[in-house]
């Protein structure tokens, strides 16, 4: 990680997390009688609560409403929910009222169109490997793993190593 990257992610206290693409491939499958289902990374998900345990918050803004990420993000603890938000920035000023943020403090992961008003905005914006490549000189730092895939623990993992919680955390599972 550069030095540019590292002054950033030291600062974080929020990181808003989209959800298709990021959290997730992006593919949605539907069933015969109109079900929706979609698949998380496990890795994504302790990164997640790994990175909650060190103190910094998380939360979700998403474009799409799904009771399938709903279920997800309480089963990670994440109460900090945003779904059916096509402009983002509502729950962005939301949030960063509520958690008496700055800008600086607020990392935001996306992947396409829907996050460029998010990514503009925050102190760190980060973009996956697979992101449309219209955000991708909007992002401070682009993952190596696609979304759904390991992007969100990348995530995660820098943060914490940033802030110097990475090998505690690591070491608190042997």
């Amino acid at each position: 990680m550069t030095a540019d990257i590292r002054e950033k992610a030291a600062k974080i206290k929020l990181v808003i997390f989209d959800v298709d693409g990021v959290l997730t491939d992006g593919k949605l499958v539907f069933d015969e009688h109109g079900n929706e289902y979609k698949q998380f990374h496990s890795r994504d998900g302790l990164g997640i609560c790994l990175l909650r345990e060190t103190g910094v918050e998380v939360a979700v803004i998403s474009g799409r409403a799904s009771k399938s990420v709903a279920q997800r993000m309480a089963g990670l603890g994440i109460d900090r929910v945003f779904q059916g938000q096509r402009h983002k920035l509502i729950a962005y000023e939301s949030l960063r009222v509520e958690l008496n943020l700055e800008p600086g403090q607020i990392a935001h992961v996306g992947d396409d169109l829907l996050d460029l008003p998010l990514m503009r905005r925050v102190g760190l914006s980060i973009a996956v490997a697979d992101a449309h490549p219209s955000i991708l000189p909007f992002a401070h730092w682009v993952t190596v793993k696609p979304g759904g895939e390991g992007a969100a623990r990348e995530v995660c993992d820098l943060i914490m190593e940033a802030q110097g919680n990475l090998t505690r955390m690591v070491q608190s599972h042997f």
